[in-house]
């Protein structure tokens, strides 16, 4: 496609961080064409339908800067100085004085008070604005000032006013002296999947606790990576997926051990018999290998919850849930309020009341005993998740929980109610066409607006990034890709029609180190796909892992797979993800039939199936020459293989190994198939042997399967 843009429209896309052509896949440029450009556009409330719309918005986007004193908010690395604009009225230029009110936050080790800031002499550029001149002032921001959030103040003796935010952060993540001498191995599961004898048919946080004792105690794991636990919807039905959650900076409540909370221990017979009963009925899904129901199990839970609720809490526990509450402040109130509209039938979405209006403390009021209730599973939630990074820290283990963070949300969830001012509307995002995902991907989530959250000072992204590390000694950001741009994809079009849009990275990615920071946690990249040449070395620069795949890691032919000794140090190597069939099926070419069948293959059958025969017998030839199989006939068993695609990892310099429990126990199932919705059980696939019978937590210790596969990787 050839450009067919005007230099006005291309100049308005550039403004607003729009890329107005990509490199596919394979390396050819490709052109955005016009509408694409045009709705995009309009995502930030910008009209450019015709020339004379597009030249007005280009005139107004140019004015942006002289229009607001202070930029929406800076973002900075410790220890480098920065000139700062402040565009005033020439009126008040000779007397405007900026000045930092400073973090006190302890975890950054912040004093608070005031830092003065100094404005710099030079040339002072001028602009005429609706017929008044305004100044474009400079001051330095020091190179001294300590990471956190801190605020910047403008103001003038004739009322000149205005404040932003100023948030210095790390220059680079450092590993720790326990990783960069030894590097650590873990287990990548999905709980819902991994279920005991007590589960209610769904794992839970318990099991998670459990599996992390055995991982980290028992075969030496040093952390386990869970699905992320973002918080779903309030009622079925639920969605399965959990990178589709309603609220990132909250937890799902499926995950709650009713049986677990305190109250439960002194309730009456009568509550105490219905939970049990509930808890009976349930686990008899705790051995049925088919998919995962969470809205058959999700209504036994809840009643059992409502029953535990309504029982008395001692003075203790009561003043507890009260500083909860207070913590969480209005946006753990306004999550609440959204799951009790839910319930009652009428959630706030699509307009018909803002989060932000007077309107919200009336309907809290109105319901405010579904709002406790509400605020309460979150307080459960909080508390039994904190308990699985307790005993995971008890078990032996450096890290523990390493938490997932999604791509999105739901663009019918709470998060896009509360979140809508920071949220760009009519757009999904997305993935190009690449090699496995032959036809692109919709993820149908709404993107952050670059523009807004700017305008915000970042905070809602900081509140959503401290929840997810509040119980976790490392985080994986999946897709964080996003962070430095997003495949945009107007309503209406396919993925094919989408178009990037960059965010400032600096911010973005600095946000996160210093949240990391602060948290004393590791911060993993899953930067799979499609990436401009520089964002891996970008994140290795910031101290931040990138994801190896071996299934993914090629020699510049795209075929050989790469040696072991070419892999990255700061990155998470893995053999497969749960965006691919486990590695027993990948290696009988199971995944080529299931994307034939499902329709999701963008070239023939019988191509696809040649090119994963010869991609296996590469790797067997690779794995041969490092003497981690027998070389030649007969082929040695899959199982063997498996064994031997671990032992590949320990040979390569990265710093962490990730083990998918699904491989370390023989499953063949897929978890995922992106590109799907209803035609596969995406999500609901419980934990199984690859004979397809299912495969309790309790059992792993006695399990050949798993204990081969955490010995090959731990050396016991």
């Amino acid at each position: 496609m050839t450009p067919t843009l005007s230099p006005t429209l291309q100049r308005l896309a550039e403004a607003y961080g729009i890329q107005t052509f990509f490199y596919d896949v394979g390396g050819t440029k490709r052109h955005v064409a016009r509408t694409t450009v045009v709705a995009l556009l309009a995502a930030f409330d910008v009209d450019a339908s015709t020339p004379a719309a597009a030249a007005r918005a280009l005139a107004a986007a140019d004015q942006r800067e002289w229009r607001s004193i202070l930029p929406p908010s800076v973002v900075v690395r410790s220890g480098t100085a920065v000139d700062m604009p402040v565009c005033v009225p020439e009126s008040a230029a000779g007397t405007l004085q900026a000045w930092l009110e400073l973090d006190d936050d302890p975890a950054l080790d912040g004093t608070g008070g005031q830092w003065q800031l100094t404005r710099r002499d030079g040339d002072e550029p001028t602009r005429v604005i609706d017929g008044e001149t305004i100044v474009r002032l400079t001051f330095s921001i020091p190179a001294g000032v300590p990471l956190g959030w801190h605020t910047i103040h403008a103001r003038g003796t004739d009322g000149t006013t205005a404040r932003a935010a100023l948030v210095v952060v790390p220059d680079r993540l450092q590993l720790s002296a326990s990783l960069s001498a030894r590097r650590a191995w873990g287990l990548m599961v999905q709980i819902y999947a991994g279920r005991s004898r007590r589960s209610w048919g769904i794992g839970d946080f318990l099991d998670l606790a459990e599996l992390s004792w055995v991982a980290g105690h028992e075969r030496g794991a040093d952390f386990v990576l869970t699905n992320p636990v973002h918080a779903a919807e309030a009622v079925p039905p639920l969605t399965p997926s959990p990178y589709l959650p309603s609220a990132r900076a909250f937890i799902n409540p499926l995950y709650i051990r009713p049986e677990a909370i305190e109250e439960f221990a002194y309730a009456h017979d009568d509550v105490r018999d219905t939970v049990r009963g509930l808890a009976l009925e349930a686990a008899k899904d705790n051995t049925d290998p088919a998919v995962l129901d969470r809205d058959r199990v999700w209504p036994a839970k809840s009643k059992a919850l409502e029953a535990i609720f309504a029982l008395p809490r001692s003075a203790a526990r009561e003043s507890q849930f009260k500083a909860f509450r207070e913590v969480g402040g209005r946006g753990l109130t306004l999550f609440a309020l959204w799951c009790a509209l839910q319930e009652a039938g009428s959630p706030p979405n699509g307009g018909a009341i803002a989060a932000n209006s007077p309107e919200v403390d009336a309907l809290a009021d109105e319901h405010s005993e579904r709002v406790a209730y509400y605020s309460w599973l979150q307080w459960i939630a909080d508390s039994q998740l904190a308990a699985a990074q307790r005993r995971a820290k008890e078990s032996g283990m450096r890290i523990g929980l390493m938490s997932d963070l999604a791509v999105g949300v739901h663009a019918e969830g709470a998060d896009a109610w509360t979140l809508a001012n920071v949220l760009a509307g009519g757009v999904t995002v997305g993935a190009p066409p690449d090699s496995f995902n032959q036809q692109g991907q919709d993820w149908s989530q709404p993107p952050w607006r670059p523009d807004a959250l700017a305008a915000a000072g970042y905070a809602p992204y900081r509140t959503m990034i401290r929840a997810v590390l509040r119980h976790a000694g490392a985080i994986r950001v999946d897709h964080i890709l996003g962070l430095f741009r997003l495949w945009w994809i107007p309503a209406g079009l396919g993925p094919q029609q989408g178009a990037y849009v960059t965010f400032d990275h600096e911010a973005m990615i600095g946000i996160l180190a210093l949240e990391a920071y602060r948290a004393g946690a590791l911060v993993v990249g899953e930067d799979l796909g499609v990436a401009e040449p520089w964002v891996h070395g970008y994140l290795s620069e910031r101290g931040m892992l990138g994801s190896c795949v071996l299934w993914f890691e090629k020699l510049d032919d795209g075929v050989t797979p790469r040696p072991p000794e070419w892999y990255r140090r700061l990155a998470m190597s893995t053999v497969t993800t749960h965006d691919l069939p486990p590695s027993a099926a990948y290696l009988s070419g199971q995944h080529v039939d299931l994307r034939a069948s499902l329709g999701v293959l963008g070239r023939a059958v019988e191509e696809e199936r040649l090119a994963a025969a010869a991609e296996r017998d590469a790797m067997l030839t690779l794995l041969g020459s490092l003497g981690l199989v027998p070389r030649g006939e007969p082929e040695p068993p899959t199982a063997q293989i498996v064994l031997a695609l671990h032992r590949f990892l320990l040979a390569t310099p990265s710093v962490l190994i990730g083990v998918s429990l699904p491989d370390a126990v023989g499953e063949t199932r897929a978890e995922n198939m992106p590109g799907t919705d209803a035609e596969y059980p995406n999500w609901k696939v419980p934990l199984a042997d690859g004979s397809g019978l299912p495969v309790l937590l309790d059992d792993l210790g006695s399990n050949p399967t798993f204990l081969a596969v955490t010995a090959a990787v731990s050396g016991r």
